[in-house]
Formats: C-alpha cells, sequence, structure tokens
C-alpha cells in the first residue's frame, strides 16, 4: 500500500493469544520461533511482581542432616573436579574445598535443595503455582535446617455459569455483486498494460498520474502496536519516486484524485492528506500529512480481454468461466471466514465483560512481552534499526499493551474453562496438522520442528491454543443466532 492508497476493510482475524500454559510449568517464557533481534532483550525488564488476590505462600523446611547430606555431596563433585596447585586430582581436602568454593557450593546446594523440598512441598499441599515462586527469608547454612517461604500465583476460581445465554449475531455472509466485482477488478487490473499518454492534456478521471512526494507528518505520542510503531515521527520524510496513481480509483485518496485533477507534467503541488483512523500503513493511521507533489508523466491503464487465454495467465485454469466461478467461490469463503471471525472476537468480548475474576500477573506480563515482540519484529521489517528500538520507552509501552493482555488472557482462562465443560478435545491429527502448516511457513524440517517444540514446552501450549479455537468454534455454532 502507498501513501495514495485508501485500504478496504478486511475483517480481522480472532486474535491469537499467547498466553502461557496452565500447567504446572507455565512459567517458563518463551519466544517465538527465530526471534533473534537485539531489542528482544530491552523490554522484559519488567519486576515479579504477583497479584496479591491469587498469591499463595507456603513455608518450606528440611531437617539439618538433609542439609549437610547435601553439602557433603556437592563437596565430593567439588573434589572430584577441582584442580587446585599442591593437591593431587581428585585428592582436594573437603575443607579447602568449602574454604576456597564456599559461594559456589551454596549456590549448588541451594539451587537442588530449594527446587526439591519446594516441589515436595507443593505435592504434600496439593498446590499448583502458575508463576515462578519469590523465595523470601531463606535460612541456608551447613549444621542448620533449611528453612524458607515461598510466594507465588494460583490460578483463579472461575464460575462460568450462564456462559451459554451469551449471544450474538450470526451475521450473513453472501457474497455481494459489487464485492464480486470489486474482487474481479482487482484480477483484472494485475493483468493490465499501461503505456503513457504523448497527447498534450491535462490529468482526468481514469488516468495514471506518475508522481514524485516528499511528506512530513505531525508528531504524535508514541505507541507500539501488534503492527509496529503507530502514532510516531518517522525519523525520515516519507518519500515516494514514479508512484502511480488512478485518479477516481477505488483504492485512491480522494485528496490525491482531487489534487490531481487538471493537472499537466511538470506541475508541482501541496496538499495535506488526513489519513483515516484504519489506514493500513499503521505510521500514517489518523495522521495529518503535508506532501510535496510533482507530476511526472500521465499513463492509461489498458484492461485484458476477458477470455480463455486470460484466465489460463491468472493461474490453473481452462477457461474464463472456470475462473470467474473459481474467484467468486474463493471471495464468498474469504468473506464467511472473516466475518465469522468478527463475530466469534465479539462473542468471547461478551463473555470477558460477563465474568469478573482476577487474572495472574505473571501471565498478564507474558502476553505484553509476545505482544510487544510481535510489533518489535514488525518494525524490524519495515526497516527499524536496533539501535532506534533502544531508544523506545518500554515503560510507556508496557502500560499501552496492558489493558488487551489482561482481556487475552481472561479469554484465555475462560475458554479453557469452558472447553471442560463442553468437552472439547484436540486430536493428535489436529496437532500434526497445525506443525505442518508451520514447518512450511517457519522453513524448519518437520521432525525437528516436532523436537524442539516438544523440548520446550511448545507443543503443549500449540494444543491448548487450538483447544481454545476448537472451543470458539463450539461456541459460534451453538450461540449465534
Amino acid at each position: 500500500m502507498t501513501p495514495t492508497e485508501t485500504n478496504e476493510l478486511n475483517a480481522a482475524e480472532t486474535p491469537q493469544s499467547e498466553t502461557p500454559s496452565t500447567e504446572a510449568a507455565a512459567h517458563d517464557h518463551t519466544h517465538d520461533h527465530d526471534h533473534d533481534h537485539d531489542h528482544a532483550h530491552h523490554h522484559h525488564d519488567h519486576g515479579p511482581v504477583l497479584n496479591p488476590d491469587l498469591t499463595r505462600e507456603i513455608s518450606v523446611e528440611a531437617p539439618v542432616e538433609v542439609v549437610d547430606a547435601a553439602f557433603d555431596k556437592v563437596v565430593r563433585k567439588f573434589q572430584k573436579q577441582a584442580r587446585i596447585p599442591g593437591f593431587r586430582p581428585g585428592k582436594v581436602p573437603a575443607n579447602v574445598i568449602k574454604r576456597k568454593f564456599a559461594q559456589d557450593v551454596r549456590q549448588e546446594v541451594m539451587e537442588q535443595l530449594v527446587s526439591e523440598r519446594f516441589r515436595l512441598a507443593l505435592e504434600e499441599q496439593n498446590v499448583n503455582p502458575v508463576s515462578q515462586p519469590q523465595i523470601v527469608e531463606l535460612t541456608l547454612f551447613e549444621g542448620q535446617p533449611l528453612k524458607f517461604k515461598a510466594a507465588f500465583e494460583v490460578l483463579p476460581e472461575i464460575d462460568i455459569t450462564g456462559y451459554d445465554s451469551v449471544k450474538v449475531a450470526k451475521p450473513s455472509v453472501e457474497l455481494t455483486e459489487e464485492e464480486y466485482q470489486s474482487e474481479l477488478d482487482r484480477a483484472l487490473d494485475s493483468q493490465a498494460t499501461i503505456e503513457p499518454v504523448t497527447d498534450d492534456r491535462t490529468l482526468t478521471t481514469g488516468d495514471l498520474a506518475e508522481i514524485s512526494f516528499t511528506g512530513e507528518i505531525k508528531p504524535l505520542a508514541q505507541t507500539v502496536g501488534e503492527e509496529g510503531l503507530e502514532n510516531v515521527t518517522p525519523s525520515e520524510p516519507i518519500t515516494g519516486e514514479d508512484v502511480p496513481v488512478e485518479l477516481g480509483g477505488k483504492n485512491t485518496l480522494p485528496a490525491f484524485s482531487d489534487a490531481l485533477q487538471g493537472k499537466k507534467p511538470g506541475d508541482e503541488l501541496v496538499l495535506e492528506v488526513e489519513y483515516p483512523a484504519d489506514f493500513g500503513e499503521p505510521r500514517l493511521a489518523g495522521k495529518t500529512v503535508s506532501y510535496d507533489v510533482k507530476v511526472k508523466a500521465i499513463k492509461k491503464k489498458t484492461l485484458p480481454e476477458q477470455n480463455d487465454d486470460l484466465a489460463k495467465q491468472l493461474g490453473d485454469y481452462e477457461t474464463w468461466d472456470e475462473f470467474t466461478s473459481k474467484l467468486r467461490e474463493h471471495a464468498a469463503d474469504r468473506k464467511k471466514h472473516a466475518l465469522e471471525n468478527e463475530a466469534k472476537e465479539k462473542l468471547v468480548e461478551e463473555l470477558i465483560a460477563k465474568f469478573e475474576f482476577p487474572v495472574p500477573e505473571s501471565f498478564v506480563q507474558q502476553q505484553i512481552d509476545a505482544r510487544l515482540d510481535r510489533g518489535l519484529r514488525a518494525l524490524a521489517a519495515q526497516g527499524m534499526k536496533a539501535e532506534d528500538m533502544r531508544k523506545l520507552d518500554f515503560s510507556r509501552l508496557r502500560v499501552a499493551q496492558r489493558e488487551q493482555a489482561v482481556g487475552e488472557v481472561k479469554a484465555s482462562l475462560i475458554l479453557d474453562k469452558i472447553a471442560a465443560t463442553e468437552n472439547v478435545e484436540v486430536s493428535d491429527e489436529d496437532v500434526d496438522r497445525e506443525l505442518l502448516i508451520l514447518s512450511i511457513q517457519s522453513r524448519e524440517p518437520l521432525e525437528q520442528l516436532k523436537q524442539r517444540l516438544t523440548s520446550d514446552g511448545g507443543l503443549n501450549r500449540i494444543r491448548e491454543q487450538l483447544r481454545r479455537e476448537k472451543t470458539g468454534n463450539v461456541l459460534y455454532d451453538k450461540l449465534a443466532s
């Protein structure tokens, strides 16, 4: 899309939440595949905040003999590995190890013993944390009992009584003739021929004006959204060379069509364009831009003849009738998919509004991370440099993402609860199909992808997400009318 074009409204896909797994290991932080940009390390600096409504604290102890046995085990390990002048390998006395490696020994004992005792305490008390524990009041010394307290978040109790009373209007998905014609026009445009106009005349409706331009955007507040940087002053002007603009074209902004009407090659003009809030280029949406424009040439577009030869050029079609039939079918499918996704999204919004409950802060922060990662990757794709990303106000950006992240976490928790009530299950075939799609998209061999996702817990997250999507479909079929 160029700055001279409007964007046709496409129904949004239902957002794909990346809420962590609700298993005990849910605290594992995950990044999207192949995300290796420098900026990834600059916005995960939030503290380990817990939601007090969902925070539980347990006291954990271990007797002195267990502590001493753990110290002895680690010291013996160090004795085997230590290389200290004056002692033969494996013969370093224990007291020398304890003195020389005191900090390292205590750290290893702590990592092993605290983790083991915390896990045993959870099993005894039948508690399932969904965040990393925060350890406080830790006492760990050789010859003394182990004592510490651990605080962590648990899942909320969610009462979804009445979820099946929520209603959403089922949209009319029939393709109109106007929509079909728009699809056909795009196909014909892709095969059109463009020729220069040699007559000495001015631009008129239907002509293509070949222009060059420079634009300056008015500064606004800085925000990173799902599609990249929004509401931002670009570091460089908006420029374009030899850009074709169809006067009166349905994809041309009226401001450009009106300003170019009656102009000739060589003419220069200044115009101001107010972009709509839903404009397809995020950095221009809702902005006002002042352009300096120069008309370079007038050209004429000639559409191809609609026949069997054209059908064969457009794809694997034998006749023009076959092409138009498939075009109509595909356009109808896309419209149905888009409108039904909008309705499903509305249904989930109604469920979020209906049920009030606290959400784990650890889930919210991870969802904010996921949203910012997607936005920053979009910025990188748009050409923003890593050093410029580091200058962004990430504290402010995190705050800006919070409301949507909370809604996405709530949606996932509600859908998980409804899935259990409705007995929604995801088959291995469903997961395999999704893995195949991911393998094709990422160009990673299927078996390698499966191994990686199995080892890092990603396979469980994919299964959970598929279950949520399937639950959304079940609810739509049940509640839309």
